[in-house]
């Protein structure tokens, strides 16, 4: 069984965010770029992060230090969780009030208020359901 974020799992990851047809080549239209973390709310930084350029996964594996536009955390719990069933609008938007999901980097409110990058970003965890 994979590790959750570690290599192997991002890299998992990074296949099944670039062959959903609906993250990448939607992302991809409006040229979306970032670098997104995912980690612990307890840890100084994230544990793993990936690249986005034009809408793919172009690096997954370990944070090192890169610059972040997102950096989301979460108990280990909630991640496996989130997985383990589709989450939607509802669920992330409850995390998010609730404090499970944080953003220590990203502006919640405005993306969730975008719908070219909100649906994307629970799509997001769509593709990591099918790791």
């Amino acid at each position: 069984m994979l590790k959750l974020f570690d290599n192997a799992w991002m890299s998992k990851y990074k296949d099944e965010w670039n062959k959903d047809p609906y993250l990448a080549k939607h992302l991809k239209t409006v040229d979306f770029s970032s670098t997104i973390g995912y980690g612990f709310p307890d840890e100084d930084s994230p544990r793993a992060c990936i690249v986005i350029e034009n809408g793919y996964v172009t690096k997954a594996g370990d944070y090192k230090g890169q610059q972040l536009n997102w950096d989301l955390r979460a108990k280990e719990t909630h991640w496996k969780e989130w997985i383990k069933r589709e989450v939607g609008s509802t669920g992330l938007g409850l995390a998010y009030t609730t404090g499970k999901l944080k953003f220590i980097e990203g502006d919640y409110k405005s993306m969730i208020k975008n719908p070219t990058m909100s649906s994307p970003f629970i799509k997001s965890f769509s593709a990591m359901g099918r790791i």
